[in-house]
C-alpha cells in the first residue's frame, strides 16, 4: 500500500501545452505514470506526447471519467481558476506545482477544497512520488527507490538530495510528499504523517523542514501529545539564515521567536525526534532509530 498515488492513479495535466507542463508530462509518462489527458483552454484537439488535450477540465472528464488526480502547471495569475475548475469537476487529488500564487488566493482554494472533499498538495510543491508506482510531480525519478521510508518535505531540491542519500545508503522510500514551501499549504506535516501512520509499508519517517512559519513546531507538539508509533528523523534547512531578514523563499519568514531553525530544532528534539546536522547524516540517524 502507498499513500496518495499508486498504479491506479489516473492523471490530468492542467497547463499541458506550456514548456513545464509538456516537459514534465513526458517525464511522468516515461516513469510509467498513467497520464490520461491534458487541459489548455483554446488548445483542445492537440496531442502532447500522445496525450489528448481538451479546452476544459469538464470536457476532459466527460471523455475520461477515470481521471482521479490533477497536476497544475498553470502560471500563477490563472492557477487559482485552474484549481477551482479541478475541484468543481470532482477531482479528489490536486497537485499544485505553480509558485508565486498570492497567499490569500491559496487560502481560499484550500478551504474550498476541504469543503468539497478534495486534497490539495502545494502550492509550490515538487509533487509526490511512490517509487515504482507513480510520480505526479517534477522530481528527478532516478534519485528515488522503493522501500520503507516515508518522506515529508517543505523543500524542493532537498527532497531529491535527501532521497538520493537514503537510496545510496540502502533506504528505499514508500512515498515522498512535497507539501509545498509557501506559508499556506494544503496537506501539512501532521496530515501526511497520519496517512503514513496507517500505511503498513512505511516503517519510519524523514521530515524535511525549513526556516519560516511554524509547521515544524506544530508537528513536534502533535508528536509530543499524541505519540507516534514509527521512528522519525528530521532535518531543518536554513540554519545559517539571519533572523529578522526576509529570505527569498515565500515560506521563510521568521517572527516572534518561531520560525527560526533553532526554535524548530528545539521543538523537534523535545518531542524525541532527532535532528540531523546535515542532509548526509540522515541515513546514519535513521539506521540508529530503526534499530531502536
Amino acid at each position: 500500500m502507498t499513500i496518495l498515488v499508486d498504479k491506479n492513479t489516473r492523471v490530468l495535466v492542467q497547463g499541458i501545452t506550456g514548456r513545464e507542463g509538456s516537459f514534465h508530462t513526458k517525464m511522468m509518462l516515461e516513469y510509467g505514470t498513467k497520464v490520461i489527458a491534458g487541459v489548455t483552454p483554446g488548445k483542445g484537439g492537440l496531442r502532447v506526447h500522445g496525450v489528448p488535450v481538451y479546452d476544459s477540465v469538464e470536457e476532459a472528464l466527460a471523455k475520461h471519467p477515470e481521471i482521479n488526480t490533477s497536476i497544475i502547471f498553470v502560471p500563477a495569475p490563472y492557477a487559482s481558476d485552474a484549481v477551482y475548475e479541478a475541484i468543481d469537476a470532482g477531482i479528489k487529488l490536486i497537485v499544485v506545482i505553480t509558485e508565486h500564487i498570492p497567499v490569500h488566493d491559496a487560502m481560499k482554494f484550500i478551504n474550498y477544497a476541504r469543503m468539497k472533499g478534495s486534497i490539495i498538495i502545494g502550492p509550490n510543491t515538487p509533487g509526490i512520488i511512490s517509487p515504482g508506482e507513480a510520480k505526479v510531480g517534477i522530481m528527478p525519478a532516478h534519485m528515488f527507490t522503493k522501500g520503507p521510508i516515508g518522506v515529508i518535505s517543505r523543500s524542493g531540491t532537498l527532497t531529491y538530495e535527501i532521497a538520493y542519500a537514503l537510496t545510496k545508503a540502502g533506504f528505499g522510500q514508500s512515498t515522498c510528499v512535497g507539501i509545498g514551501g509557501d506559508p499556506i499549504v494544503g496537506l501539512d506535516f501532521i496530515e501526511v504523517a497520519e496517512m503514513f501512520r496507517s500505511d503498513s509499508e512505511t516503517k519510519a519517517l524523514v521530515l524535511i523542514g525549513e526556516i519560516g512559519g511554524n509547521l515544524e513546531e506544530v508537528f513536534a507538539d502533535y508528536v509530543l501529545k499524541k505519540g507516534y508509533d514509527k521512528p522519525i528523523v528530521a532535518f531543518i534547512a536554513g540554519k545559517t539564515a539571519p533572523p529578522g531578514k526576509r529570505m527569498g523563499h515565500a515560506g521563510a519568514i521568521i517572527s516572534m521567536g518561531t520560525g527560526t531553525a533553532q526554535s524548530k530544532i528545539e521543538a523537534l528534539t523535545s518531542a524525541g525526534i532527532p535532528v540531523a546536522e546535515k542532509p548526509s547524516d540522515i541515513p546514519k540517524l535513521l539506521a540508529r532509530v530503526m534499530k531502536g
